[in-house]
């Protein structure tokens, strides 16, 4: 073959490897043209309103901070919905898992002897109770899974649902009182040790050092999904959980590890958001959606730990960006919200953006892709 006919081949080659990533900046690209048609049709500038959206969430340092600081508990859901994928797990759970964590995080920063501790110690306290809270949690389903067959994904629905109410009950509870400041107008738990609060890294915007404890967790999840023994089991029992077995592998063992691990991560997330907050403290209803945008976030970052992160950071800063939106175009905040929703619509029906584009599948260009769950229908 020619270096002339080569080198488009190669080319050609390269547009289908990258299918991956570009499938999702295509849902994107198109979601916001679509965004678009639906302001014209109730009257508002589109050009107007993606440019207050964007000055809102990168226009000035401190917009960029904000919406650093909004994205960090989106990246910890999203990696904790990303890891169950990866074992072929469909993690619905991250809602309650996540909303566990924050509970006994907020209930371990009011302990007595924290307010003596060091900072380190303190803090660390918070974030471990969170991580063993979300842990319990999420490793609930996979003991019925594994012990009964009950699929993860209606016992995580149930467990969302126990979770939210059980928050309510101990937060909001007067009588008996549990956890709620009985001082405060506003419902809410009594406020953590000032010795447990994580430092906030630009003053006057939420970013604080759970961002940094995040992006360091996506590059440990990383290596242990694709450089350890265990990481690799559970790739392949993601992808077939018969060979795994045949293998030798411990696939009950797996299924129970990774979603408990997926809600300790989740939990971190809860926990990371009560000690990092200015108010210090959990109130009831204040966290939710965030699990159920993580799954959303998982899928557009294809559960890749790394990709997680701009994926949540588009997140974080298109809510922290939609106030300005409505402010100075007069669009209101839900266009952000179907921006969102024709993305999740385009990753996940992705045979549309591939028709539109010409993208051919992995059999048909004979490239691997990743898989995000075998077991969904099971």
């Amino acid at each position: 073959m020619s270096r002339r006919e080569s080198r488009p081949s190669r080319l050609v080659e390269t547009y289908f490897r990258l299918a991956p990533v570009t499938v999702p900046i295509y849902a994107i690209a198109v979601a916001v043209i679509l965004g678009s048609l639906v302001m014209l049709a109730t009257g508002a500038d589109p050009i107007e309103a993606y440019r207050a959206l964007l000055s809102g969430a990168v226009g000035s340092p401190g917009a960029i901070a904000q919406s650093l600081g909004r994205s960090i508990p989106f990246i910890l859901a999203a990696l904790a919905v990303a890891y169950g994928f990866k074992a072929g797990l469909f993690n619905i759970g991250v809602e309650g898992q996540l909303l566990i964590g924050a509970l006994a995080g907020a209930w371990a920063g009011t302990w007595g002897w924290l307010a003596g501790a060091s900072g380190v110690v303190a803090a660390s306290v918070v974030l471990l109770a969170g991580v063993a809270g979300g842990c319990a949690w999420g490793g609930i389903p996979g003991v019925l899974k594994t012990r009964t067959g009950a699929h993860e994904v209606i016992v995580t629905i149930m467990l969302n649902a126990i979770a939210i109410r059980l928050v309510d009950f101990l937060v909001n509870s007067r009588s008996p009182v549990i956890l709620l400041d009985t001082a405060a107008s506003n419902p809410h738990t009594r406020p953590i040790a000032a010795a447990a609060r994580l430092p906030i890294l630009v003053g006057g915007s939420s970013l604080h050092l759970g961002f940094l404890i995040a992006l360091v967790l996506c590059a440990l999840v990383w290596f242990q999904l694709y450089r350890t023994t265990p990481g690799f089991e559970i790739r392949t029992v993601g992808t077939n959980p018969n060979a795994a077995r045949y293998a030798g592998m411990n696939v009950s063992t797996t299924v129970v590890s990774v979603l408990a691990v997926s809600g300790a991560i989740a939990g971190l997330a809860g926990a990371g958001e009560v000690a990092g907050s200015a108010a210090g403290y959990l109130t009831a209803g204040v966290f939710r959606n965030i699990g159920f945008d993580s799954i959303a976030i998982a899928l557009l970052a294809r559960a890749n730990p790394f990709a997680v992160v701009p994926a949540a950071l588009l997140w974080g800063a298109l809510l922290s960006g939609a106030p300005l939106m409505q402010l100075e175009a007069g669009v209101s905040i839900d266009i952000v919200r179907i921006v969102q929703a024709l993305i999740i619509l385009f990753v996940a029906a992705d045979a549309i953006v591939r028709f539109l584009f010409r993208i051919r599948r992995a059999r048909e260009a004979d490239i691997e892709e990743p898989v995000f769950a075998t077991g969904w229908g099971a």
